[in-house]
């Protein structure tokens, strides 16, 4: 029988967002809120808002999408979040388009 692990996301009060892995997600968003940690990024950004996960048997695997979200654009997780699947390529794509010298 395999084990869960969940990747999630948060949305903090500030409007960041902190993607993190945990095996119970209900503890690890209580203690998110409780500010069990006063070094975690979300202690000063409470309270949090749980608005997206997924759940994986493989942990390598949650751990490696993991580091991937957490270096998306705001837009592109919020593409994520809404459901929005078709617009993550999209927003993949370096926007060459803007001059610097403007």
């Amino acid at each position: 029988m395999y084990k869960r692990i969940y990747l999630y996301i948060l949305k903090c009060n500030d409007g960041t967002y902190y993607t993190g892995v945990s095996n119970n997600l209900d503890k690890r968003v209580l203690q998110h809120n409780l500010g069990t940690n006063r070094d975690a990024y979300t202690f000063n950004r409470r309270p949090v808002v749980l608005v997206w996960h997924e759940a994986f048997n493989n942990y390598n695997l949650a751990f490696d999408w993991e580091t991937r979200i957490k270096k998306w654009s705001v837009k592109k997780k919020e593409a994520l979040i809404n459901g929005e699947f078709d617009l993550l390529k999209p927003l993949s794509k370096k926007d060459f388009s803007k001059n610097k010298n403007s």
